[in-house]
């Protein structure tokens, strides 16, 4: 699909031309059973576990990228996740969580595919800025109130505070805004191909990490909560 031709917003291109792998993605086996309620909370954790190191790849990368003409206008306070995913691992694996923190192959190959795009090509970085931050901020509501009201966690409290945007009031408004600024991007319609595929490919990313997760939790089901 050419990324301008149609005159379609350059957001809607991508959410159609990347819907396939997204849908792949979000009905991976992994996640159906985890939102199916056919997992224990240590499953939920491992997958938490899991995103930090997607999130600080992502978050590293903020400082350097933040004045640059593309990449830019996408680095906002209000998105940043690493904190709270840090205090949910504390909640969920104890104090000393990073003492025992392992990435699983998919999910270090996401990471350094994250760290590659920030390094050499900030348009690419936007392509994953995108597909996790809206999708965490969209369909991540649904994980939310799946794991309060499956394993009891406080609304909006510790062991789900990732999904929990306390900077952002209005998120209808906010994803708005933000698919703007897609629209709006500082890319010819090349680049703006490039963007898309890089899209399609941070899906195909994700979906092997909830591959991974799936083969993982056989020795997990109905693991206990492991909070200090």
């Amino acid at each position: 699909m050419d990324a301008t031709a149609t005159g379609t917003p350059f957001s809607t291109l991508i959410r159609v031309a990347s819907h396939e792998q997204h849908t792949e993605a979000e009905t991976s086996t992994f996640m159906s059973d985890l939102l199916g309620g056919r997992l224990g909370v240590a499953a939920y954790a491992r997958y938490t576990e899991q995103l930090w190191f997607v999130y600080r790849a992502l978050e590293e990368a903020a400082g350097s990228l933040r004045d640059d003409p593309v990449a830019g206008p996408f680095i906002q306070p209000e998105l940043m996740r690493t904190a709270e995913l840090e205090r949910d691992l504390a909640h969920l694996r104890g104090a000393h969580w990073r003492e025992r923190l392992e990435p699983l192959p998919a999910t270090a190959a996401y990471a350094a595919r994250v760290a590659e795009c920030a390094r050499n090509w900030p348009a690419g970085y936007v392509a994953h800025h995108y597909t996790r931050s809206l999708g965490d901020l969209s369909g991540g509501q649904i994980i939310r109130d799946k794991a309060e009201r499956t394993w009891g966690f406080a609304r909006k409290g510790d062991g789900v505070r990732f999904y929990v945007f306390e900077g952002i009031a209005n998120p209808a408004a906010f994803k708005r805004g933000y698919r703007e600024l897609l629209d709006a991007v500082n890319a010819d319609d090349l680049e703006k191909q490039r963007i898309i595929e890089e899209c399609k490919r941070a899906f195909d990313l994700n979906g092997a990490v909830f591959r991974e997760l799936g083969a993982a939790t056989a020795s997990d089901q109905g693991g206990p909560l492991s909070a200090a």
